[in-house]
């Protein structure tokens, strides 16, 4: 008896139990096929699948060993578990990965530059049509800019502002140059590269001094057909109201304004309510976003398509967005030296009704207003002290929503072939075409709201009087073809990757508004049937028109080198010839060294065990810059522009005359830039760092110089800026237990951006809002007023301060401006800079923690030392909804040092100047998300390959000094920063699936 307990025991221990799991790659996530799954101290064991999936029979109480090529080894003890998933990591992840650059691949550990590579699975499940959006706070040296309107693109600047021409940088989306990619799914995004560095950016000549985004498209991955369906579902909110007065607070504020001013009180007998009017036009908007693609793979073939549907409201009532994509490539290997390929993109979109000017009306229309009139039938007009210039927030928001209706529809596609030949040599030819059409209707309806002012029994008052009609249409065309031919190679220690190519690059636009209205004739109908100018009065049909095209011819050169795996050497050239330029400056040149020293290859760096990898690296270069806008700048022949008009007998002719005057020398601006820096990866690549310094100089900056004397304006190469900084990068990766494992990313950007020179001594921008300003020796874009010292308390204080220059004299309760130049008066020589819009640093950081099928991420984000400048409520015509702040007014010495006197009539208090400045710092929690991936155990019996559900809070917490809804103010290359009311950056819930089939 005894013998037979003695024998059964190890039996009963060693119960075994049937393991199922997958085993996935910890970059993309995806399935590893062949990987042996051991019993530890056994022979017995299985291999994956195509897909990753094992099953096998082992002791309950066993350890599994997974082992494959380049991944090493991993045990997990199965401790009665019967589902184990587990994920590998290559022995040199970090350093073998595959980026793409421009016109090729190289694997990370041959890079001299900065390359910052970015997972599609990064941008997929975040609620944002535009994936751009989707990487804000993510990459160091890329300050993005999100704008909350359905459908809008954000605002991209790598590196800082390089022009005054233009900040965007080139998108390359499978081998296509693009402005925007507006029209791709982010669920088809496979990678996104960031090319910020002169090494890397070379080869793109022209197009590349704004820095680069290459997009890299889906493709099926060999095994079996598989189908992925993902769908997100949630809404939107703006969860930061501006605090503005409510009626009582304005009446006592307007009330005391019209007693300062010896006005009478104004009669609030028919203008009575309390309407907050962000509540009236704001909404909880609702978002679907939808996808679902096909793949499938044999040794022949790659297939993948998919498709996308999108429906999006604004927060603002009656906007809503929808969008269609469809993603499709296909690659043959006719044979195993021979494939051809295409790829195609096709979307369509019906953008919102967007009224910028309607969210302003609703900050500063008067909250006694009311919204309605039953009697009428008819919504309210604004009281005397606000009509004209303001009308109620109703009529934008109801009288004219649904007349506007604007569609948009884009094609992308390209076909290559590519061969094999020598060993060594790779040939590709591509072919590539981008068509873009968009169309817009839009009507103007009569518009008629009650006024109680209106003497007389019909209270109706009629702001727009005739209707009319305006369609428009534009068309895009881009065309590209690209030859090249590559050579890799390795002899003894040497390793050469060599590019030679021709590409060339044409793209157009055209487009054409006409116009009608009722003229003598009856009202035009408010219905979408009837928004063409076929309608209306003929003789009052007006039509306008522009176009341009422009080509390039370029050959480029580039040599990727290595001796011994740790003397790198990057050297790039191309040679743009364009359309727009004359003679020897249609030619520019383009070029870049880099080089890296990888120090951890060095015999005496072979044994320490702190530094896994340790790279010094640097380069140089000097590129040329046509983003300067699309539209010719002809140096012979400029544009024409409407000028003074004659007559000849009863009818009158329009004159036409230059833009400005021609110079055959313009040639491009022309960018010069370098950086240093340090790459390492530490502690068993636990920890990784990549720190760089940069210095950018753009030159020949094309400046369109006033005229005098009524002379035209010229056109000339005269103008200089830097942007220099830091950039720092740093993450820890670590597999805590076999069940835990946590990532931690951060990275931090200082920018320091300054205009050397522009024109000639004194010269200066002033952009049409009147408050950026661009001149040497300080900040692209600054903000130009005066400088506040707090209030005038008493008449002596008035009368020991400078004289006013500002049109009236000081008084007890003004803004008390500082005198910089001392002459003892203020005037517009004492305006100056008093806010850059360009922050001092940005950064961001994320973490993520992965438990078994849990996973929860958080990403963080802040830019700091940057002012935005309040627009919205500066006006001498109407008086505006106060902000709360208001009530804080001066009203006697040492009541406030801040707030002036409520009078409207002291313009001095109203001129801009610091007192508009708003700190622009601030700190998002730009996205939270909780995730559950289904177990395989499950999922067989749902059938299903992969199901996974998450939730996901986008922007749920803004941290800000700014009175507006958002900090964020994107904007052009000399005027951002600007809040004059801008459009909201709301809170986005999300609930999402995401499954295989």
């Amino acid at each position: 008896m005894v013998l037979v307990v003695f024998f059964a025991a190890p039996v009963f221990a060693q119960q075994e139990i049937t393991v199922t799991g997958k085993v996935v790659d910890s970059l993309d996530g995806q399935g590893i096929p062949g990987v042996s799954v051991l019993i530890k101290g056994t022979t017995k064991g299985t291999q994956t699948d195509a897909n990753g999936n094992y099953s096998l029979t082992a002791p309950s109480d066993a350890t599994l060993t997974f082992s494959f090529i380049s991944y090493g080894r991993r045990e997990v003890a199965i401790n009665n578990q019967t589902s184990i998933n587990v994920t590998l990591s290559g022995e040199n992840e970090l350093l073998d990965q595959v980026v793409v650059i421009g016109y090729g691949t190289a694997a990370k550990r041959d890079l001299t530059g900065s390359i910052v590579s970015v997972s599609g699975k990064d941008v997929a499940d975040k609620p944002s049509p535009n994936p751009i959006s989707s990487i804000q706070g993510k990459v160091a040296g890329v300050q993005i800019t999100n704008s909350g309107k359905p459908g809008a693109e954000p605002d991209v600047r790598i590196r800082g502002t390089n022009s005054i021409n233009g900040a965007s940088p080139l998108y390359v989306v499978d081998g296509i140059l693009n402005d925007n990619i507006n029209f791709l799914n982010p669920s088809d995004i496979a990678s996104m590269e960031i090319l910020k560095d002169p090494s890397s950016l070379a080869i793109f000549g022209v197009r590349g001094a704004n820095g680069v985004i290459i997009v890299t498209t889906k493709q099926a991955k060999q095994g079996e057909l598989t189908f992925n369906f993902n769908s997100t579902v949630g809404f939107k909110d703006v969860n930061h109201r501006m605090k503005m007065t409510d009626a009582e607070g304005f009446k006592t504020l307007y009330n005391e304004q019209l007693a300062n001013q010896g006005a009478e009180p104004f009669d609030y007998t028919d203008w009575n309510a309390n309407t907050n009017w962000q509540d009236v036009i704001f909404q909880k908007g609702i978002l679907n976003y939808n996808n679902l693609s096909v793949s499938g793979a044999t040794d022949k073939n790659r297939f993948y398509m998919g498709l996308g549907y999108t429906t999006e409201q604004g927060v603002v009532k009656h906007e809503d967005y929808k969008k269609y994509t469809i993603n499709i490539n296909d690659e043959l290997s006719i044979t195993k030296d021979f494939k051809v390929g295409m790829n195609f993109s096709g979307y369509k979109a019906s953008l919102p009704q967007i009224q910028d000017n309607l969210i302003n009306t609703a900050i500063i229309a008067s909250p006694v207003t009311p919204i309605y009139n039953d009697e009428y039938g008819l919504y309210y007009n604004t009281p005397p002290f606000q009509t004209p210039q303001i009308n109620s927030p109703m009529v934008a928001l109801e009288l004219r929503k649904n007349t506007r209706i604007e569609d948009e529809y884009r094609a992308v596609g390209s076909v290559f072939a590519e061969l094999n030949f020598l060993s060594h040599f790779t040939a590709k030819g591509t072919f590539l075409y981008d068509y873009g059409f968009n169309q817009i209707r839009s009507y103007t309806p009569i518009v008629n709201v009650y006024d109680p002012n209106i003497q007389g029994d019909d209270k109706t008052s009629t702001l727009i009087r005739a209707t009319a009609v305006s369609q428009e249409q534009n068309t895009y065309r881009k065309v590209q073809s690209d030859w090249l031919l590559t050579y890799k190679n390795s002899w003894g220690d040497h390793n050469l990757t060599a590019t030679a190519g021709l590409t060339s690059y044409f793209r157009s636009y055209e487009g054409i508004i006409t116009k009608v209205s009722q003229g003598n004739g009856d009202p035009i109908p408010n219905d979408p049937r009837f928004f063409y100018t076929t309608m209306g009065d003929k003789s009052t049909q007006s039509i306008d028109g522009s176009q341009w095209e422009r080509v390039t011819l370029s050959y480029l050169f580039r040599g990727l080198y290595n001796y011994k795996g740790k003397y790198l050497l990057n050297g790039s050239f191309r040679r743009d010839g364009s359309s727009a330029f004359l003679g020897s400056n249609r030619w520019q040149n383009s070029g870049a060294l880099g080089a890296a020293w990888v120090l951890t290859e060095e015999d005496f760096m072979k044994d320490q065990q702190f530094f896994n990898n340790l790279k010094l690296k640097g380069s140089w270069g000097i590129l040329g810059n046509e983003n300067t806008g699309d539209s010719y700048r002809y140096p012979v022949y400029p544009t024409l522009v409407a000028g003074s008009s004659t007559s000849f007998g009863d009818n009158i002719y329009p004159a036409l005359s230059p833009a400005y005057v021609p110079d055959p020398n313009l040639r491009w601006e022309s960018v010069h830039s370098w950086e240093a820096g340090v790459e390492a990866n530490m502690l068993d690549n636990k920890l990784s760092l990549e720190a760089a310094y940069y210095d950018k100089k753009t030159k020949d900056i094309l400046v369109e110089v006033p005229g005098v004397n009524g002379f035209l304006p010229n056109l000339q190469n005269a103008g200089e800026i830097q942007n220099k900084g830091f950039e720092i990068t740093a993450g820890w990766n670590q597999n805590i237990t076999d069940d835990l494992k946590l990532t931690v990313n951060a990275n931090v950007t200082t920018i320091d951006n300054k205009v050397i020179s522009l024109a000639k001594e004194g010269f200066a921008i002033l952009a049409s809002n009147s408050v950026s300003r661009t001149t040497a020796g300080l900040p692209i874009g600054y903000f130009w007023g005066l400088k506040t010292d707090g209030i005038y308390q008493t008449d002596e204080e008035v009368n020991n301060g400078p004289e006013s220059g500002l049109g009236s004299p000081f008084k007890p309760g003004d803004i008390k401006y500082v005198d910089i130049n001392g002459d003892g008066k203020i005037n517009n020589d004492d305006r100056t800079m008093i806010g850059n819009p360009t922050p001092d640093f940005t950064y961001g950081f994320s973490f993520s923690l992965a438990y078994k099928n849990f996973d929860f991420g958080a990403d963080f984000m802040g830019v700091s030392g940057n002012e935005i400048i309040r627009t919205w409520n500066q006006s001498t015509y109407s008086t505006f909804n106060f902000l709360e702040d208001r009530l804080n007014r001066w009203t006697g010495p040492g009541t406030s040092n801040f707030e002036p006197i409520m009078d409207a009539s002291r313009g001095n208090n109203t001129q801009f100047s610091s007192y508009y400045i708003e700190n622009g710092s601030f700190f998002r929690i730009r996205n939270v998300q909780l995730g559950y991936n289904f177990s395989p155990e499950m999922l067989s019996k749902m059938k299903l390959k992969a199901l996974r559900v998450f939730v996901n809070a986008q922007n749920p917490v803004t941290f800000s000094k700014n009175s507006g809804f958002t900090p964020e103010m994107g904007g052009t290359a000399i005027a951002f920063g600007v809040d004059n009311g801008t459009y909201p950056v709301p809170a986005i819930y999300t609930l999402g699936v995401n499954l295989n089939f």
